[in-house]
């Protein structure tokens, strides 16, 4: 996610934080997972906010959701809401299924 687009203050699922908190986590998958693919299946744009249905998939290489990497693959679908003032995110929720990514990795 381009820098750019995001606030230098942003509430991450509730959380007051900074942009540098939001790369981070993302660089943070990215690290575990570092074939992470994220594809948008819908959006929907209302004034502010942007609500996204998007498709996860990726092979962790190192632990992640505090499962140690086992060489399987998951696909789970991610909710996303996000407020948008000035052009950048102010504010972001995501919704996924964190257990159902444990179950797939260690079945």
């Amino acid at each position: 996610m381009p820098h750019e687009f995001i606030a230098d203050e942003v509430v991450l699922n509730g959380e007051p934080g900074t942009r540098d908190d939001v790369l981070a986590d993302v660089r943070s998958i990215i690290n575990a997972v570092p074939d992470m693919h994220w594809e948008v299946q819908e959006l929907l744009f209302d004034r502010d906010r942007i609500a996204a249905r998007v498709v996860n998939t990726g092979t962790p290489v190192k632990e992640w959701l505090g499962v140690a990497p086992t060489g399987k693959s998951f696909e789970i679908v991610e909710y996303a809401i996000y407020k948008v003032r000035d052009g950048r995110f102010v504010q972001m929720t995501n919704l996924h299924d964190s257990a159902d990514v444990r179950r797939q990795l260690t079945a």
